[in-house]
């Protein structure tokens, strides 16, 4: 297995609203019985982030296997579910104690740090991406 070390890698506080953002939207998506990255595309493109879309989609797919039920929305504040995701992707919380199996644990922690690495590029944004010409 490949690791990668981001001196930036948890998520920051506008990450946060954008994690929180993204999974309620994900889950409205599942419960209507649409695709899911099309309505994620959508909102992360209104926010410059649709580069996500697939990351996100992944990562709240094995999220909820691990649960082993629906993520729990919140309304106007963060729910359990939702502050649970978001310390996964910060790194104070690791996907071992979810009760989960340990390859659906594994599997979890690629989508956990994929994510991670998105995000971290997505705030360096688009110079970060270009090669340097040395």
């Amino acid at each position: 297995m490949i690791h990668a070390t981001f001196s930036d890698a948890g998520a920051q506080p506008a990450d946060s609203d954008l994690v929180t953002a993204a999974a309620r939207c994900w889950r409205q998506a599942r419960d209507r019985g649409e695709a899911v990255q099309p309505c994620l595309a959508r909102l992360l493109a209104a926010r410059d982030r649709a580069l996500l879309t697939p990351a996100f989609d992944s990562l709240l797919l094995f999220y909820e296997l691990a649960l082993g039920r629906p993520i729990r929305p919140g309304a106007a504040a963060p729910s359990k579910d939702e502050r649970l995701l978001l310390a996964l992707i910060e790194g104070s919380r690791g996907c071992d104690g979810l009760g989960c199996s340990r390859p659906l644990a594994e599997v979890l922690g690629c989508a956990v740090c994929s994510a991670r690495a998105m995000l971290a590029g997505a705030a360096a944004g688009p110079e970060a991406a270009r090669p340097s010409r040395g």
